[in-house]
């Protein structure tokens, strides 16, 4: 296997483990594509839950860039359920774990079609 093969197993892992999540491998695989090489930097590959400049990062280059969407609060409540979902006691908050559970949240999945 590849090393992106087994991140993607490693992500995978995550969202049934801690997320409670069974994942689309087919949309997970084309979500971490789409991170390009990120997920093989250690810093890049993760999500600070506690920084607001990541989040804004977050929001205005994945949410309204990336997905399409119209930037206001209901984006903020979508990371907060995001990153709960993974878990606010997981320190390590995988980037592409984060942002499949976004795209499941607000229904994007047209945009990895």
């Amino acid at each position: 296997m590849s090393k992106r093969d087994d991140l993607i197993a490693q992500y995978a892992a995550d969202l049934k483990e801690k997320c409670g999540v069974t994942p689309d491998m087919d949309l997970l695989t084309k979500v971490t594509i789409g991170l390009g090489p990120s997920i093989y930097n250690a810093d890049s590959s993760t999500v600070a839950g506690s920084d607001p400049a990541e989040l804004d990062r977050v929001r205005a280059n994945f949410l309204v860039k990336k997905l399409g969407l119209t930037d206001g609060d209901e984006l903020t409540a979508g990371i907060d359920k995001a990153l709960e979902t993974y878990g606010k006691g997981e320190r390590r908050k995988l980037r592409a774990v984060v942002y499949y559970l976004l795209v499941k949240h607000f229904g994007k999945e047209s945009v990895y079609a």
